[in-house]
């Protein structure tokens, strides 16, 4: 059997290799400079004045929502079409995911469904970045300043994108990245929430080691032992070793994101104008990361598609089963199909193809051909 081309892959040389074998045969392993060096990188990236690391985008998710002050009564409108860990977060919090529906054509969040689901209870917002492309924030920016709501940005899919010539990380009050192996920079597990608030952004810091007012770098430095635990948070650290490997990831990033736009392009180039096979509609005034490359398929029952294509050696994968139609959602909330049309919709015709820096042109054109054989 021929090797699978996968859906997605991390790109790990000998550069990262050595940036984490330098951190291991150092003082620190975990709590240490690399962590603040990451955050720094990551700022001077995205232009956010805040920065912190934690240990997965799932972490980073829930610290926004406890900065952001989530509680139990409280509602936070959030997308159906994204993993569970973005509304999981509010769920952590005590608080009540509301799903707003999407898009037809980009299945981003749909604000005038966000400004619909608004109540007294509502003190947030979630939009996800789905498949790499940023929201309208400039629509959802104006719907929270008139509401007095705050704007998390679930930019785990957007890192390097662009919206209107702004970074990701700096178009919401607060911003949750990932850097799981299949996203555009990996630390092996890993997240980062970027904010330009300080008051959040020492909540934060905080929030991930116990809710204790200091860690052990900080204590060391000043040659104490007290610290105090202010409130209940949780171990969300991130080691220094893989925040080592982000730093030497970050540094490959944008010729990574130019070649996942390339691979889009010939994408693009070769389902033009073919009925049968759909791309993601992309809006002119933002910079796609293109974290995935999905389609529509119009004709072609999807389900046999991805078993047809994993058989042929394409590693196509669903992204996602809308959030509210999981067992859980649906027995804990009583969510039920309807509540979200048009991501329904979708969702029974999307896939997505191989989209990751390391995949190679003639690799392209297998994906592309099988593809065409299924409209």
């Amino acid at each position: 059997m021929n090797k699978t081309i996968p859906y997605g892959k991390q790109s790990i040389d000998r550069s990262d290799i050595d940036a984490v074998t330098e951190v291991l045969q150092s003082d620190f392993i975990t709590t240490g400079p690399k962590v603040s060096e990451f955050e720094k990188s990551i700022c001077d990236f995205t232009g956010a004045k805040f920065a912190v690391a934690v240990s997965s985008g799932t972490a980073a998710l829930h610290c926004a929502m406890f900065a952001a002050g989530i509680k139990p009564g409280d509602e936070v409108i959030v997308t159906p079409m994204t993993f569970v860990a973005s509304s999981n977060a509010i769920l952590y919090c005590g608080g009540t995911p509301v799903f707003a529906d999407v898009l037809p054509g980009s299945l981003l969040i749909d604000p005038a469904e966000v400004e619909k689901k608004i109540t007294e209870r509502t003190k947030a917002v979630v939009a996800v970045d789905y498949a790499g492309q940023p929201c309208d924030y400039g629509a959802l920016r104006g719907i929270c300043k008139k509401h007095g709501l705050l704007l998390i940005s679930d930019a785990c899919h957007s890192i390097g994108a662009k919206y209107k010539g702004g970074k990701t990380g700096t178009l919401a009050d607060m911003t949750a990245f990932s850097f799981h192996p299949v996203k555009h920079i990996t630390t092996g597990e890993g997240g980062m929430i970027t904010i330009d608030n300080p008051d959040f952004a020492a909540r934060l810091k905080m929030f991930r080691g116990h809710g204790i007012s200091t860690d052990y770098r900080q204590r060391e430095e000043k040659g104490s032992w007290f610290y105090e635990m202010v409130d209940l948070g949780y171990n969300y650290r991130i080691t220094d070793f893989q925040c080592a490997l982000g730093i030497s990831q970050l540094k490959k990033l944008p010729g990574w994101i130019s070649r996942r736009q390339e691979i889009a392009a010939k994408y693009d180039a070769e389902f033009k104008d073919n009925p049968s096979i759909i791309p993601i509609r992309k809006s002119p005034d933002i910079s796609h990361a293109y974290h995935l490359y999905v389609i529509k398929l119009e004709k072609a029952d999807r389900n046999q598609a991805f078993t047809e294509l994993r058989n042929s050696g394409i590693g196509v994968n669903v992204h996602y089963i809308p959030v509210h139609l999981h067992p859980y959602y649906k027995k804990t909330f009583g969510t039920t199909e309807g509540l979200c049309p048009v991501a329904e919709d979708a969702f029974r015709k999307i896939i997505s193809l191989p989209m990751f820096p390391g995949l190679k042109d003639e690799e392209l054109k297998t994906v592309i051909t099988k593809i065409k054989r299924l409209s």
